[in-house]
């Protein structure tokens, strides 16, 4: 069984690395939007790997329940899915709005030419 401190803490850990990818998200439709598609690109991927690591703790979690461990719901974890959830949203928004405002810029530098 885990505790409650421990759940607790787990919810910390996938905060952390969900608002971790939340930032390098949000600087990525910066860097995108003023056309620095590698700089986007990279910040994304950095983000990705974040989500992946909250993924990684969160499946570790329901693993032990579902292998029969009892476990409480505590409000951080509550926060934590939350917070997840919300920035996995926002990768795929990026994914999509980061190829748009570079599809965007090639587009204005052929009407430019």
């Amino acid at each position: 069984m885990a505790t409650k401190e421990e759940i607790s803490m787990i919810g910390f850990e996938i905060v952390a690395y969900a608002g971790d990818a939340q930032t390098d998200l949000l600087a990525a439709l910066d860097a995108a939007r003023e056309g620095r598609f590698e700089e986007a690109h990279k910040l994304h991927e950095q983000a990705n790997q974040s989500l992946i690591d909250a993924h990684d703790v969160q499946t570790k979690l329901l693993a032990q329940e579902a292998g029969g461990s009892t476990m409480e719901v505590t409000f951080i974890m509550v926060h934590a899915q939350d917070t997840l959830m919300t920035t996995m949203l926002l990768e795929k928004q990026a994914r999509f709005l980061i190829d748009e405002y570079e599809r965007i810029s090639k587009l204005e530098q052929n009407l430019n030419q």
